[in-house]
C-alpha cells in the first residue's frame, strides 16, 4: 500500500470524465474546416496543460466524441484551440456551436513531438493538410526557444491555395522566428504565385545536413509515405524521424481497440511515433 504525508489528499482522474468548457471563439480556416477556442468552466480552476502533438476527446452532448489534436500553444494554458475538419456528425455539430455552448473535454492524451530531443539540431518539419494543426503547438515551442535550434524548416502543402491552413502565420513565422517556410498547392489558381505539387516535391528545392537534422511529419497516410522515403533518400537516420499517425481513435486509452496498429494503439502509444518503432507496420497495406 502506498504511504502519502499527513493530511494529503491523493486525486484520482477519472480518465472517461470530461471537463466542461466552453466555446469563446471559431474561426473558419477553409470552406470546411475550423478552429475552436475553447475555456474552462467557471467552476474548473486548474489550468489545462498539454505537450506539443497530443490530443483530445471532444463530446458534444447528445451526439458523441471524436479524437482532435489540439493546435494551440502549449505555453499559453489559457487558450486551448483545435483545428477541425468538418467531415461527420460530431464536427459538424462543432461547427455550428456558438460563443458560449459547452462541450466536454477529455484529455490530453497521447505522446509528443520530441521538443527536447531537437535541442542544437536543425529541424525540418513538414506537413500536409490538416496535419499542420498537430504541429503547430510544436513549432510555437521551437519559436519560444529559437537560439536552442539550428535551421527550422517548414514544408507545407493543401490541396488549393483556399485549403491551406493560418495563412496569415504562415507569413509571419518567416520573417518573426528565421524560419525556411516553403508552401506548396496540388492545384493552383490564377492568384498563386508559388510551388505547385505533392509536398514530397519540395525537398528538391533545399538542402540538409543529414546527420544533424531531425524530422516531424504530419499528414495523410499515402503523403507520410513517400515523404519518409524522401528523407530517408536524403540520409536522415531513421531515428531521428518522427510522424504522428491519428486514425480510428474512439476511447483514447486502449480499451476499445478500434486504433490498434499492429501490436500498437495509436491512443496511448502514439500518435506521435520514432519512425523505427513502426517501419514495419507503416510499410504495409491494410494495417
Amino acid at each position: 500500500m502506498n504511504q502519502t504525508a499527513v493530511g494529503e489528499v491523493e486525486k484520482l482522474v477519472d480518465p472517461m470524465l470530461p471537463q466542461l468548457m466552453s466555446i469563446r471563439k471559431t474561426v473558419w480556416e477553409t470552406d470546411d474546416t475550423f478552429t475552436i477556442q475553447l475555456e474552462k468552466a467557471d467552476h474548473y480552476d486548474a489550468e489545462f496543460t498539454f505537450l506539443p502533438g497530443q490530443f483530445n476527446m471532444l463530446y458534444v452532448f447528445g451526439m458523441g466524441e471524436s479524437a482532435l489534436s489540439i493546435s494551440s500553444d502549449p505555453l499559453k494554458p489559457g487558450t486551448l484551440a483545435h483545428t477541425i475538419h468538418r467531415v461527420g456528425t460530431v464536427t459538424t455539430a462543432l461547427s455550428q456551436m456558438k460563443r458560449g455552448d459547452v462541450i466536454g473535454v477529455r484529455g490530453p492524451y497521447g505522446t509528443n513531438w520530441p521538443i527536447e530531443k531537437a535541442n542544437g539540431l536543425d529541424v525540418c518539419i513538414v506537413a500536409g493538410g490538416i496535419g499542420l494543426a498537430p504541429l503547430r503547438p510544436a513549432l510555437y515551442s521551437l519559436f519560444r526557444r529559437r537560439r536552442d535550434y539550428g535551421r527550422i524548416l517548414l514544408l507545407y502543402g493543401a490541396r488549393s491555395p483556399l485549403d491551406l491552413l493560418y495563412r496569415v502565420e504562415l507569413e509571419q513565422w518567416s520573417k518573426l522566428y528565421d524560419v525556411e517556410v516553403l508552401v506548396t498547392v496540388d492545384r493552383s489558381d490564377s492568384t498563386w504565385k508559388g510551388y505547385i505539387g505533392v509536398v514530397p516535391s519540395l525537398f528538391m528545392y533545399i538542402k540538409l545536413d543529414a546527420r544533424a537534422t531531425i524530422a516531424m511529419v504530419c499528414g495523410p497516410e499515402v503523403m507520410m509515405q513517400y515523404t519518409i522515403a524522401e528523407i530517408l533518400r536524403r540520409g536522415i537516420p531513421p531515428e531521428q524521424i518522427y510522424l504522428s499517425m491519428e486514425r480510428n481513435m474512439n476511447c483514447a486509452v486502449g480499451f476499445c481497440g478500434h486504433c490498434q496498429y499492429g501490436p500498437k494503439f495509436i491512443c496511448k502509444d502514439g500518435p506521435v511515433f520514432g519512425y523505427p518503432h513502426i517501419s514495419h507496420l507503416f510499410e504495409k497495406k491494410e494495417i
